[in-house]
């Protein structure tokens, strides 16, 4: 019995990035061995084992026959006979097809040590293609390993988009996409996960509403010369730098949804394209089976995104009434995780990346001054019920005015 140390552990050392995750392949091992070495198994698929003291995870070496659709349709064979290079060559891409030894040698029977030094993505075998999680796993890798500069091989790419037009992304679960894109939100460069998505043909299956978006013109003095796709990739790179919450990044890339049904030869300047983008957004939410944070906060910057972009020329009551939308009163962090998405779109456009928007602590500052204004003293005054909650409104609008008079 052998065992190696494989996959991101491997990757990310040669990388010189923090190792988290420890992950081993054992050859020449069978599932009896394993438990009377005092291992736990898990694995409900093939035979994983949690390490009894270090609980890292220790899989038997195995391959992989197509059997079936999806990426769980496979035949798996875990005898004491397959070798490490076979286990090697059912991976995905050569820089997770690396070993490493106890005694510190690195086994690299795919030259994936030369494609992290090329900084490349490169698939192991055309295998590749039998697996459709693989076009996800690859976009997510190109996400997180943009900022050493890797891009995905054209040979790589090509498989994927055979992959696209097979059908075989139609069998992946809701659950499994969505954190393969929540694993990418994460990343340093998002965007680069649904451009990769999108020169494959892989958005236009999983991502339609995205697709849509792509050659539909802007308003030409606030996005020259790019369209509404381009916009919201800005956006979700605008989105990064100003938050870490991957909510905030995902209403940012859903915010503008709607101009993919709202033409600007039909209607001009996009009007009306945040109403009909909420049933867009609700529509992926749903599919997606995202987390309710996430489908929140989308649902509102879409609704709402032109209205906070015109706060300052607006009446103190509809800033009032904007609050209360966003149900501030209640869950102040949503204001706050509102206002960033909606700077990240006022700064998504080519020349605006690093303008002012005094409209966020506008809004900041009209919260602040309505949070104060309570019921007490009004039913310290007698009133009751209805009167009650119209008088704080009142307060509440004219504590904006001033606040606006003062600016």
């Amino acid at each position: 019995m052998k065992t190696y140390l494989v996959g991101g552990a491997v990757r990310d050392e040669l990388l010189g990035r923090e190792v988290n995750d420890f992950d081993y392949v054992v050859v020449g091992s069978t599932i009896t061995q394993m438990e009377a070495e005092g291992f736990l198994q898990v694995g409900a698929d093939f035979p994983v084992f949690l390490h009894p003291q270090t609980k890292d995870e220790y899989a038997l070496a195995r391959t992989e026959r197509k059997s079936g659709k999806g990426y769980k349709g496979f035949s798996v064979d875990f005898n004491s006979s397959v070798t490490l290079e076979e286990d090697l060559l059912r991976r995905d891409l050569t820089i997770n097809a690396i070993a490493k030894a106890d005694n510190g040698d690195f086994i690299d029977p795919f030259n994936g040590q030369a494609d992290l030094d090329n900084r490349i993505l490169r698939h192991v075998s055309d295998a590749f293609v039998e697996d459709p999680l693989r076009v996800l796993r690859v976009a997510r890798f190109a996400a997180q390993l943009a900022p050493q500069g890797f891009t995905v091989h054209q040979d790589t790419q090509d498989l994927m988009n055979r992959l696209a037009v097979s059908g075989e992304l139609s069998h992946l679960t809701p659950e499994r996409v969505f954190k393969e894109t929540d694993k990418a939100l994460n990343a340093a460069n998002p965007e680069v996960y649904f451009n990769v998505l999108q020169q494959t043909g892989a958005l236009a299956v999983l991502f339609p509403e995205l697709e849509a978006l792509v050659g539909v013109e802007q308003v030409a003095e606030h996005h020259p010369e790019i369209d509404s796709y381009v916009h919201t990739m800005m956006v979700l790179q605008q989105a990064v730098k100003l938050s870490d919450l991957p909510e905030v990044r995902w209403a940012a890339l859903m915010h503008d949804l709607g101009k993919g049904i709202t033409p600007i030869d039909v209607l001009p300047q996009h009007i009306n394209h945040e109403h009909a983008g909420i049933p867009l957004v609700k529509a992926v939410n749903g599919r997606y089976k995202v987390p309710l944070r996430y489908a929140v906060l989308a649902e509102k910057v879409t609704e709402h995104h032109l209205w906070m972009h015109r706060l300052l020329e607006m009446k103190p009551g509809k800033v009032l009434k904007l609050i209360e939308k966003l149900d501030a009163f209640r869950k102040p962090h949503i204001l706050e995780q509102f206002i960033v998405a909606c700077e990240a779109d006022a700064r998504g456009r080519t020349g605006f990346e690093q303008r002012d928007y005094p409209v966020a602590d506008f809004l900041r500052q009209a919260y602040l001054v309505s949070v104060e204004i309570i019921a007490k003293p009004f039913v310290e005054q007698g009133h009751q019920g209805i009167k009650i909650k119209e008088l704080m409104s009142q307060a509440r609008i004219k504590a904006i005015g001033k606040l606006k008079a003062s600016r």
